[in-house]
């Protein structure tokens, strides 16, 4: 029997997997694909997926090593190895709790890019927590189309939306976890003139 999952790091990254792949709870990760579940493993995350019918179908469980990949990119290797065939050597071939567990490499498979609704939630979520004095609140966001996200944030200490928008393919974590700042420096502030929903709109399409 597997050890449970005891170092820290690993409970980390297992407990954003788990995060992240709430959303596939409903709909689907691939075409005849869904989630079934996400399960700890010695130094390793593995994830519950069931091929066909509710009732013909088969489950199979995609071993991913912790070090290998950040969780942001766990959805899309999914994506690219239920979308075609893979070829998989009997080491990376086991059993556990009657489905077959397939040991994936990260490194050899190029992760299927994330629709603009599924960089949206990534977006989203990353800044969904509660503001603190420091950090905004979000209070709204609207996709504009073009991989174009408006987002409505509110800082605690003052009055009035802020709406920001950055562009989808070029948001990283690093610009979300800038965005107290850059919303504050004047090169990126401009009048809201077209949208009534806030004061202020800040352009970080370009960072």
């Amino acid at each position: 029997m597997d050890e449970p999952v005891i170092d820290s790091e690993d409970r980390e990254q297992q407990a954003a997997v788990s995060r992240l792949l709430l959303y596939y709870l409903n709909s689907p990760l691939a075409e005849g694909c869904r989630l079934r579940g996400v399960l700890p493993a010695p130094g390793a995350v593995r994830i519950a997926v069931h091929a066909g019918d509710d009732e013909d179908g088969t489950t199979f469980l995609y071993e991913i090593p912790h070090d290998t990949v950040a969780p942001y990119y766990i959805p899309g290797l999914l994506r690219t190895v239920l979308a075609g065939t893979q070829l998989y050597g009997s080491s990376d071939i086991s059993e556990a709790m009657g489905m077959t567990v397939i040991r994936l490499h990260p490194e050899e498979i190029t992760p299927d890019p994330e629709a603009e609704y599924g960089q949206t939630l990534t977006v989203v979520r990353a800044l969904s927590d509660p503001g603190d004095e420091e950090n905004p609140f979000l209070i709204g966001f609207l996709m504009l189309g073009d991989s174009l996200l408006r987002l409505y944030v509110q800082r605690p200490d003052r009055p009035g939306a802020i709406g920001v928008d950055v562009r989808l393919t070029d948001t990283t974590t690093a610009l979300i976890a800038s965005l107290p700042s850059l919303i504050e420096e004047a090169q990126h502030q401009r009048p809201s003139l077209d949208d009534p929903h806030c004061d202020l709109l800040v352009d970080l399409t370009n960072q």
